[in-house]
């Protein structure tokens, strides 16, 4: 089975540029760049250490785990050192580098690649707003749905009531440096029970943490006559 977004890259691209010690340095700024503006973001919680809600998410977490589109690996790193079998992928081969020198296990994969393990992950995560990776929520987590074991389950992290947004082709910029583009979507609570159900997932659980929108998915079967959304 093929799960891939059915958008393709915009025509003209720019090489990426980020490097690892742009991208190490919480005093930078980060600009999440689309193709007509430049919003800046605070970019320190990617490199800092897993802070006390990051904590109390993996706390429901069970391995072995996947981290999805995991950045610095603040998340990966946090699992290993609790001793919980972790992978962690992302596309930036500058985040990828700064992962794993903090000591967490990772691949420079997209999520869409072939991976390790699967059909045998417990659960996966989509947190920082993952959950648009892409720019299809729906394939993708018809494509978690592929990579999870029978009873595995997603904790994914989603904008507040009335946050969704339409994909964007987005790069992050840090330090006059910028990343691989990849298109994004934003995901609202209101409208995750709708994706989740499209895609073969129950929303088993939400939770508000000091503001940021939490949900646990489970995994349920496909139907028979069902099949991925996109190609």
């Amino acid at each position: 089975m093929t799960y891939q977004p059915t958008m393709s890259p915009p025509p003209t691209l720019t090489a990426p540029t980020l490097t690892a010690p742009a991208l190490a340095s919480p005093a930078l700024p980060a600009l999440l760049r689309t193709r007509s503006e430049a919003q800046v973001t605070d970019g320190s919680r990617w490199v800092e250490d897993a802070c006390a809600i990051d904590r109390r998410v993996l706390a429901r977490a069970t391995g072995p785990v996947l981290d999805i589109g995991c950045g610095p690996g603040r998340h990966a790193a946090e699992l290993s050192r609790r001793g919980i079998a972790s992978l962690g992928i992302d596309i930036t081969p500058a985040a990828v580098e700064v992962a794993r020198a903090r000591g967490a296990t990772v691949l420079e994969r997209s999520v869409f690649d072939d991976l390790p393990g699967t059909g045998t992950w417990a659960t996966a995560l989509l947190l920082d707003g993952n959950i648009g990776i892409g720019g299809d929520p729906v394939c993708l987590l018809e494509r978690v749905h592929d990579l999870l074991g029978i009873g595995g389950s997603v904790i994914v992290e989603v904008t507040g009531p009335g946050g969704c947004r339409a994909a964007r082709y987005v790069s992050f910029e840090v330090g006059g440096s910028e990343g691989p583009g990849f298109w994004f979507a934003g995901v609202c609570a209101d409208c995750l029970g709708e994706v989740a159900s499209a895609a073969g997932f129950v929303v088993q659980e939400r939770w508000v943490d000091s503001g940021r929108s939490f949900a646990h998915l489970r995994r349920a079967p496909l139907p028979v006559d069902g099949g991925p959304t996109c190609n």
